[in-house]
């Protein structure tokens, strides 16, 4: 069970921000790794806040998560220009090599895959990003080649 108590010390950083929540949840997070309902119920006894109201909060916006996610967040956009790009033979080989599906985390806890809408960058179709990092131009190939860097770096833990 983790140290609910922290919940309290990252509410009390914004006691006086006006509509204080998504950045408290962003940090309860950050803490926790993801918002299931122990943790969400803290927040809401801690706040005053009715349940509800934070679990629509912590379920509408996508960068939040009731359910812990793997190390790393690997997103493939889904919209049209990468769509007509390929965008399909890439996810599938992703998937393969992840043995995973979307929304899945693989066993080892590195990866999680996800769909995302369009991240802006149509002109380099199809486009994956993970964490932070926007990868295009992708093809089957260099999808994997990045991914296996990815876990090369993980399991040597730099």
């Amino acid at each position: 069970m983790p140290d609910l108590a922290k919940i309290h010390d990252i509410v009390k950083v914004y006691e006086k921000t006006p509509t204080p929540l998504i950045y408290i949840l962003k940090d309860v997070q950050k803490e926790f790794g993801a918002l299931n309902e122990p943790i969400l119920s803290e927040v809401a006894r801690i706040t005053r806040m009715p349940l509800s109201e934070i679990y629509g909060v912590a379920t509408f916006y996508s960068l939040f998560t009731t359910k812990p996610k793997g190390k790393h967040v690997v997103r493939c956009c889904n919209n049209a220009p990468c769509h007509v790009n390929n965008s399909k033979e890439v996810l599938q080989k992703i998937k393969e090599y992840l043995q995973v599906d979307m929304g899945e985390t693989t066993a080892d806890g590195l990866f999680t895959l996800e769909f995302t809408s369009c991240l802006g960058l149509c002109a380099v179709a199809p486009v994956m990003m993970v964490d932070n990092e926007v990868y295009g131009n992708l093809t089957p190939e260099k999808a994997l080649a990045i991914l296996k860097d990815y876990k090369l770096k993980g399991s040597s833990n730099a």
